[in-house]
């Protein structure tokens, strides 16, 4: 499978990193490939443009500013977002990625009647999620409800594609967590995609 993963951290040295560079080795060594799309690394501007916000109902749209990483999405069977949550929600970064590339033409169409969108990323069969928190899981699910999780399952993944295979695998506590519990975590993830087919 050639899977395109999304890394959403500006500094190198990060555990995300480690989760990124762990969950690609491992998808390698089972034979798939691997397109590393590192937000920070590659300079990737969040901020959706004039332009673009002003032709968003356009058909087509406009995707010349980010006619590469589309390319990249399109060309992928798999997509895999590593990222830390920040206030229960995705770092701006990545919240830009969606804006700008999950967009019109792109991840969905606009149903001419209004209302619903039809997804478009028939080529995204897996949509996984390795992400870290600051705060206890009781305070991530039963306080706040898992607002990540529910926007990326419920408000990305199935209004872009259809019968995919979700998943999203947290760290929590992630200020408090012991050196072997990063470990264990790392483990945890290799075992996790080298079930991926």
């Amino acid at each position: 499978m050639h899977l395109l993963m999304v890394l959403a951290h500006p500094l190198e040295d990060s555990f995300a990193a480690s989760v990124a560079r762990t969950a690609r080795q491992t998808l390698e060594a089972n034979g798939h490939t691997v397109d590393l799309f590192d937000l920070y690394a590659e300079n990737f501007d969040p901020r959706l443009s004039e332009t673009e916000r002003r032709g968003y109902f356009d058909t087509p749209y406009d995707t010349t500013a980010v006619d590469g990483i589309v390319a990249r999405l399109q060309a992928a069977e798999g997509l895999i977002l590593v990222f830390q949550q920040w206030w229960f929600n995705f770092p701006a970064v990545l919240k830009g990625f969606f804006d700008r590339i999950f967009a019109p033409g792109i991840a969905f169409d606009h149903d001419k009647a209004g209302g619903r969108i039809i997804p478009k990323l028939t080529n995204i069969r897996l949509f996984w999620a390795f992400t870290t928190t600051g705060s206890p899981w009781w305070v991530v699910r039963l306080y706040m409800g898992d607002p990540v999780r529910r926007l990326l399952k419920r408000g990305i993944a199935s209004f872009c594609a259809k019968k995919l295979d979700f998943r999203m695998l947290a760290l929590h506590d992630m200020d408090r967590v012991s050196d072997e519990q990063r470990r264990a975590h790392l483990a945890r993830i290799a075992r996790a995609v080298t079930q991926i087919r």
